[in-house]
């Protein structure tokens, strides 16, 4: 299927006390995000760290984000697992819960064959009517969805498109070649939004956004509109930022930024550390560099 994601989205951050997920900040980035201009939020994406967190605290997650920005802001819950069976259920939950769509990465740890990722994908599109994005993100999952294998993926009606965090401009390409007309390509990698999007993608899934989703947007609708010369100058002005979003594992340096622009994020979970010190000031010019207001 196409046309279910178009522009910015936001693979927000959880924000966590020491007793669980700090709602009352957590609206207020949902709020940041809704006022300026993000088309979607990803609850429970890789950068919520739902790896760390109890099934409780993922339900309670997407009951508050339903509650909260429903009608607002479309939301897409993260649904993946290294477990077939656990992936539908908890799409099947989030679907329950109210999601507009889910995303699916790819079954970790495992080492699954392309056969598997097919059967894997066509068993949670079976399991729910609303659209399910693929989440394709080798480095951390150790599975790669390879471009002919996307090409039979994109067959279910269902099957929205691929979230591409390969790294792999070549593969990027390879993929959206096959998909056009059938589903959509959108970035999964910030260093890459440009290209992805001028290749064809249709929206971006961003970890940057969390902290500048204004400019995030304005990139992606200027890609969208063919002003290259504009998405340069903003690609240009967001790479910085981008490289320091990713000075260690996400979701360490943005949640050290929006600690910056003064919301309560909360340190990441044990096994993540908060940021380290020497990784701080290149993330305050890159915020500076963006117009940011650092706060703290």
């Amino acid at each position: 299927m196409k046309g279910f994601l178009q522009g910015s989205a936001t693979a927000i951050v959880t924000p966590f006390t020491a007793d669980g997920v700090n709602f009352d900040a957590f609206g207020k980035m949902i709020d940041y995000q809704i006022a300026n201009g993000t088309d979607a939020l990803v609850v429970l994406g890789t950068t919520g760290e739902p790896a760390t967190m109890t099934e409780e605290e993922k339900v309670a997650a997407m009951r508050f984000a339903v509650k909260y920005a429903k009608g607002r802001t479309k939301l897409i819950f993260g649904a993946g697992s290294n477990c077939t069976a656990n992936a539908v259920e908890a799409s099947r939950r989030a679907e329950v819960l109210g999601a507009d769509g889910i995303l699916a990465v790819t079954p970790y740890y495992n080492k699954c064959t392309q056969g598997g990722l097919i059967t894997y994908y066509r068993e949670i599109c079976s399991a729910v009517q609303v659209p399910v994005i693929a989440y394709n993100v080798p480095g951390r999952t150790g599975v790669n969805i390879l471009p002919e294998t996307m090409a039979r993926i994109a067959e279910i009606p269902n099957m929205a498109g691929i979230k591409e965090a390969s790294g792999n401009m070549a593969q990027v390409m390879e993929t959206a070649r096959p998909i056009r007309g059938k589903c959509d390509l959108y970035s999964g990698e910030d260093a890459l939004n440009l290209p992805i999007l001028a290749a064809g993608g249709k929206a971006v899934i961003s970890v940057v956004s969390n902290l500048a989703p204004k400019l995030v947007k304005q990139l992606a609708s200027a890609v969208l509109k063919g002003d290259l010369a504009e998405a340069n100058r903003l690609g240009d002005l967001l790479l910085p930022l981008s490289k320091a979003c990713f000075a260690e594992v996400n979701p360490i340096p943005v949640k050290a930024g929006m600690k910056l622009l003064g919301f309560e994020a909360g340190d990441p979970r044990a096994p993540l550390t908060p940021l380290e010190s020497e990784h701080l000031p290149p993330l305050r010019e890159a915020m500076a560099l963006c117009g940011l207001e650092v706060k703290a």
